[in-house]
């Protein structure tokens, strides 16, 4: 059964993992739980806990597309992450409904998760991620 549980991570796109976390640090008291580099998405990603969710800052580690989109775009706001139950079933379903779909099924990403995006042409511009855990 495919069901949306929570936001998993709003993702922001940045040159400099280190610096963003420390400017997060000074502002906000975040602090970076996790860090890794996500060989299948080619992107350096680091962790930091906000209540039930997370910001997650990723960097090109060799992925064209997100260094595209930093030197479009600068630095900020790339996706939202959703948590989800029954990632497959979701996939099959949104795909039926004729919704495009970056993934048609997911791969493994960010500690150790299942994922796949959804086109930001389904959803008014928004890149958006499901994640199961």
């Amino acid at each position: 059964m495919f069901k949306v549980k929570r936001i998993d991570h709003v993702a922001i796109a940045t040159g400099d993992i280190d610096g963003t976390a420390d400017k997060l640090r000074t502002l906000f008291g975040l602090l970076v739980k996790e860090r890794e580099v996500v060989e299948t998405q080619k992107t350096e990603a680091a962790l930091l806990p906000l209540g039930e969710s997370n910001l997650e800052l990723i960097k090109p580690a060799g992925n064209e597309g997100l260094a595209r989109f930093l030197d479009k775009r600068g630095p900020g706001i790339h996706h939202i992450a959703l948590e989800v139950e029954g990632i497959e079933e979701g996939l099959a379903l949104l795909k039926s409904l004729g919704v495009p779909l970056i993934d048609e099924a997911p791969r493994p990403g960010a500690r150790g998760h299942k994922v796949a995006f959804i086109h930001p042409k389904a959803t008014g511009g928004i890149l958006v991620e499901l994640v199961e855990p």
